[in-house]
């Protein structure tokens, strides 16, 4: 039996390598196709998130695992890079230390916000993804049904949840906090209608924030996430007018590429007359 994992985290890579091996749920669910043809008696699963890219793989038999050169050439071929311009970047576990290493990573003891509670769901959603795929079999469904345990064990046993903690909460209390001394006067645009995107929004409305506009590429998500918190939704297509008004931007969409470039942020800038603008760029690959 061979279980191993390899990849990337904000431990040991930096923002501009973990955005170009980044994976959408639609990439990650290309990639365990392709991983699965190259090595079908492997099983597989894929966990992208904002500060890690982790590649699981297992088999009964070692032989037809992947090597630790296989897994970097794949995730390198993937995003179309030279796989030298990466390898120094991605780690490896094998054996045992990859189940402690997923442990540790659900629990949320590896996050960079240690405590934050999304890791887990993202550590579900990815399994789920690979089980829809028939990527997953006997080693990965018990390894990562275990770490959801484990995880829970953790939460239900320690104090490590007890304050609100995660990466928007940090977001707000240690930077936006810092910028503004109140937010009921400020305009705050949101891009992106997710769950980060949303939690930030709310950890902000704590503090005082009431003129908020949300657009998202489908304004319907907008208008549901306006229903569940506060605000306006506008289409897309009113996003460069928003920046040229906005005080704070939260900006956590899924884009493979920047939705603002900084050509176009220039033009902005020359609108906006030198008033202070915050970004919360918490995208992965970035948005600015």
């Amino acid at each position: 039996m061979k279980l191993q994992m390899v990849g990337c985290s904000h431990h040991n890579s930096s923002v501009q390598v973990r955005e170009r091996l980044a994976f959408s749920p639609e990439q990650a669910r290309q990639a365990l196709v392709n991983l699965r043809r190259q090595f079908p008696d492997t099983e597989v699963v894929l966990l992208s998130t904002c500060n890690r890219v982790e590649l699981y793989t297992a088999a009964q038999a070692p032989e037809c695992c992947p090597t630790h050169h296989d897994m970097v050439n794949f995730l390198a071929e993937f995003h179309g890079l030279d796989a030298a311009e990466i390898f120094d970047d991605l780690f490896e576990r094998t054996g045992e230390d990859t189940i402690r290493h997923l442990f540790t990573v659900a629990a949320s003891l590896d996050s960079m916000v240690v405590g934050e509670a999304q890791i887990l769901s993202q550590v579900k959603q990815a399994y789920e993804l690979a089980c829809e795929g028939n990527a997953a079999g006997t080693l990965l469904h018990a390894a990562f049904q275990a770490a959801n345990r484990v995880a829970k064990r953790v939460t239900s046993e320690t104090r490590i949840h007890q304050r609100r903690v995660s990466i928007p909460s940090v977001a707000v209390s240690d930077f936006a906090k810092q910028f503004f001394e109140r937010f009921d006067d400020k305009k705050v645009l949101v891009i992106g209608a997710g769950e980060m995107g949303e939690e930030t929004l709310r950890y902000l409305m704590d503090e005082g924030a009431r003129d908020v506009t949300i657009v998202n590429r489908t304004l319907e998500r907008s208008q549901q996430l306006v229903e569940r918190t506060c605000g306006r939704a506008l289409p897309w297509g009113c996003l460069s007018e928003l920046l040229v008004s906005a005080d704070l931007v939260i900006s956590t969409t899924g884009a493979t590429e920047p939705i603002v470039t900084a050509e176009q942020f220039r033009e902005i800038e020359t609108q906006r007359y030198q008033r202070a603008l915050f970004i919360l760029d918490l995208a992965i690959p970035r948005d600015f």
